[in-house]
């Protein structure tokens, strides 16, 4: 899976449960209660770290992927092959770290 593939797979958390056709797939609720999953448990020991850092629910996969959302605002996604000790792309975390602290754009 290409970085925006894996960014599109996550666009109906972004968008209220919506497929970018209009198709409702999760009811709003849903997706709030699966967003606050990824926020406080997406990034295995580390989800903490993540969330304090960039401040956006995500998910991170061993493979050194990870896909972040701003609810209502955009899904982005990284891909590194180099972990640090937690499982976690280290390039990946620091990338998204700078974008939400440059663009002030957290959930926080």
């Amino acid at each position: 899976m290409t970085c925006s593939e894996l960014a599109h797979s996550f666009f109906f958390f972004a968008n209220e449960g919506k497929t970018k056709g209009g198709k409702q797939i999760l009811t709003k609720s849903q997706v709030k209660r699966l967003n606050a999953l990824m926020q406080t448990c997406g990034f295995y020991d580390e989800s903490g770290e993540f969330t304090y850092k960039v401040g956006l629910p995500g998910k991170s996969g061993i493979g050194g992927g990870i896909v972040a959302l701003f609810p209502k605002i955009f899904v982005v996604a990284t891909w590194s092959p180099k972990l640090n000790k937690k499982g976690n792309s280290e390039l990946g975390m620091h990338a998204l770290e700078l974008l939400t602290t440059k663009t002030g754009m957290s959930v926080f």
